[in-house]
């Protein structure tokens, strides 16, 4: 009982974790790359969706195209490795923006 308790604890301690970075993700600068913003929605929809569940969006839709094969991309990936890989990616995009504008 005691393992399954810190196992919750631990995972709405990612939940928070991962929301946190959520809001700082919407705050990125603009140059940041469109192939690092996809990356990071198909991790936050795997994250709070799961595998993708809608068709591919169609050839005249090449941004929601993009975003639906962003999401594809990382299928099958549990919520728990999405949050932490999305976190990740949001803490490397940071890192580059900090050692941009010091330069």
């Amino acid at each position: 009982m005691a393992l399954q308790h810190l196992i919750v604890e631990e995972y709405e301690w990612k939940e928070e974790e991962f929301k946190e970075y959520a809001e700082k993700a919407k705050s990125l600068p603009p140059a940041t790359k469109d192939a690092d913003k996809l990356i990071l929605y198909g991790l936050y929809k795997q994250a709070t969706v799961g595998s993708v569940n809608t068709n591919r969006p169609g050839f005249f839709s090449p941004t929601e195209r993009a975003k639906w094969d962003a999401w594809k991309e990382v299928e099958g990936k549990s919520k728990e490795e999405a949050m932490t890989e999305y976190i990740a990616k949001v803490k490397q995009l940071q890192q580059v923006e900090g050692a941009a504008s010091t330069t």
